[in-house]
């Protein structure tokens, strides 16, 4: 990948997980990498590794707290430029009950679909003076379920991880939705959706006090490492994503390996992902529950 000197990249969720790997990664290009954290103690930690690790490193944070919609304008009036922003934060309940924000918008729907839209129309001043890209960060999950238009939130049949999958699939829409939008005013910003295929804790390298995995987690999980991976490398996608000259707005990258482990390579975009009107349902739904519009045919956010 090419150096990226000069540029700026945000990551959300940068201090922990995928995200974490992203910023290290993108810090090692020469980038001033910004890790959107709602946690200042735990963005320090991410700061301090990858400084350890990317030797003059620039890397600072931004206070982004995704489930608080009302938040995210002055979070937002924090940066001064921005060449990508890289929606990649993401929460995952393992168990009941449902949780609503002080909004009444369901936790992840909240966090996972709904800060991003908000955010990626707060931050189009930022992208559209000198083009930019937006990557989006999908699951392969979810290319596994259905999205009721009429119930985004799983107000009727709540389900933990199969929520989460829905909120990314919303997600995933919206990438390819802004695209298509983006494409229509002649912008020069690009929307480009990714997935780390299947990416496991216990297959990552040790960054303490950010992640520490133990000889015995690594050699429990050796076996799955044949069909699965680490951050580390699930974090590949979304760097090549932001980085490649050659990448173009429309696409979706994921793993070689039957989509779950390896190099980066360009998917096809097929069944639900390529439903243009759910992703417009979707994406009326983003404007309604946050009152932002992405806008950068205008280089602003309306609303």
């Amino acid at each position: 990948m090419p150096r990226a000197e000069g540029k700026t990249f945000l990551v959300t969720g940068g201090n922990a997980g995928i995200g974490y790997f992203v910023a290290e990664q993108l810090a090692g290009s020469g980038a001033t990498v910004v890790l959107g954290s709602r946690s200042d103690e735990k963005a320090a930690a991410a700061m301090d590794s990858i400084r350890g690790r990317v030797p003059g490193a620039r890397v600072r944070h931004l206070r982004l707290d995704l489930s608080d919609l009302p938040s995210l304008k002055s979070s937002v009036d924090g940066l001064d430029g921005l060449d990508a922003v890289v929606l990649n934060a993401g929460v995952l309940f393992d168990e009941p009950p449902r949780r609503e924000t002080a909004e009444g918008n369901e936790v992840m729907f909240a966090t996972n679909y709904l800060g991003h839209f908000a955010l990626t129309g707060l931050l189009a001043p930022l992208l559209s003076d000198g083009g930019g890209r937006v990557v989006t960060t999908g699951s392969f999950t979810a290319k596994s379920v259905e999205l009721n238009p009429d119930d985004l939130q799983s107000t009727r049949d709540y389900e933990p991880k199969r929520a989460y999958s829905r909120s990314k699939l919303a997600q995933m829409l919206f990438g390819f939705e802004l695209d298509r939008r983006l494409r229509a005013v002649g912008s020069s910003v690009a929307s480009v959706v990714t997935h780390p295929g299947g990416a496991l804790d216990s297959l990552t390298p040790s960054r303490p006090p950010v992640h520490v995995r133990t000889t015995g987690q690594r050699l429990r999980a050796m076996p799955a490492g044949v069909l699965l991976q680490g951050k580390d490398a699930g974090a590949w996608t979304a760097v090549r994503a932001v980085l490649d000259p050659e990448v173009r707005g429309g696409q979706m990258w994921g793993p070689r390996m039957f989509g779950m482990r390896g190099a980066p390579r360009l998917e096809a975009v097929r069944g639900r992902l390529a439903d243009e009107r759910l992703a417009a349902r979707v994406w009326d739904a983003g404007v309604e529950l946050t009152g932002v519009e992405p806008g950068f045919g205008t280089g602003q956010a309306r609303g």
